[in-house]
């Protein structure tokens, strides 16, 4: 390819010099003949003058055939793929990422102050300080119930002459009726000092849960009245006694009025019963309400 590219400007450079070898040669007879004047005899000399002689054939053979060669491998010569403008890579898009603002929470400063230290000055008589003085409430001691039952009399007592006397009102444990929302500790003894702190138990009858006739008596009207709604029992419904000899369920057998001096209400009986008596009707001691009751298998 170099070869011939090589021989096509040669070539051209014959052609080239051929050329102007023609043209400067015709252009120096126009010059000689326009510097002359016109006259007859400029006439008949340049009718005397030899114009130059004709190229070749074999140079004009020559010229044709570099011309030709030249024509033909400019056509034959692949074109050149135009070049493309370099084009730069694509730049990636820059991200910047702001960084999440970071909180640092700080501690809570816990100050503690120190134990001021107070020196007494050398020579000072040292005082003492009193710490305050500090009351102690005393806890009210409740009565608990008896750990064991007191010995009962062989029979039940004669109904004392002094209902205001002392009495122990010993604790025996409670005694509870469901149905009249009743609930309250039981003591011993059936004197006013006892019975206004709540029922009692009739000393000498049956102890809850024994063979026998438990009496138990109690206000209806005055110091909470815990016996107000007795008369609203009737068969079926139950008591409960508690004591430290365990726990025992009479259920309710029948109601009665009586007198004031019905004895035989506290009368022992065979069979574990017990008997629930108030002043009847409620605020008058002119009778006696009784609840007879036997006790659960």
């Amino acid at each position: 390819m170099e070869y011939r590219l090589e021989r096509d400007r040669r070539g051209r450079r014959v052609a080239a010099a051929a050329l102007g070898a023609a043209l400067t040669a015709g252009l120096g007879l126009a010059l000689a003949v326009g510097d002359r004047p016109a006259t007859d005899a400029t006439v008949g000399a340049s009718a005397s003058i030899t114009a130059p002689p004709a190229p070749s054939p074999a140079f004009v053979e020559v010229v044709e055939e570099v011309a030709t060669d030249a024509t033909a491998t400019e056509r034959s010569a692949p074109a050149a793929p135009p070049t493309a403008p370099p084009t730069a890579p694509p730049t990636a898009p820059t991200v910047t990422r702001t960084p999440a603002p970071t909180t640092t929470a700080a501690p809570p400063a816990t100050t503690v102050a120190p134990p001021a230290t107070t020196v007494a000055p050398a020579g000072a008589t040292p005082t003492a300080t009193a710490a305050p003085p500090t009351t102690a409430v005393a806890a009210v001691a409740e009565s608990a119930p008896a750990a064991t039952l007191p010995a009962q009399p062989a029979e039940p007592i004669v109904p004392p002459s002094d209902p205001r006397g002392d009495e122990e009102g010993i604790e025996l444990g409670s005694i509870a009726i469901p149905k009249l929302g009743v609930a309250s500790p039981l003591r011993e003894g059936i004197r006013l000092t006892t019975l206004d702190q709540g029922p009692g138990h009739w000393p000498g009858t049956a102890l809850p849960g024994e063979v026998g006739n438990v009496v138990v008596a109690a206000h209806r009207v005055s110091h909470g009245g815990p016996f107000r709604n007795i008369d609203q029992l009737v068969p079926g419904d139950t008591v409960e006694f508690s004591t430290a000899a365990g726990d025992s369920v009479y259920v309710v057998t029948g109601t009665q009025i009586v007198e004031p001096d019905a004895m035989w209400i506290v009368t022992p009986t065979k069979t574990p019963t017990a008997t629930l008596f108030a002043c009847h009707p409620p605020g008058s001691i002119s009778q006696r309400i009784v609840v007879n009751l036997e006790l659960t298998p």
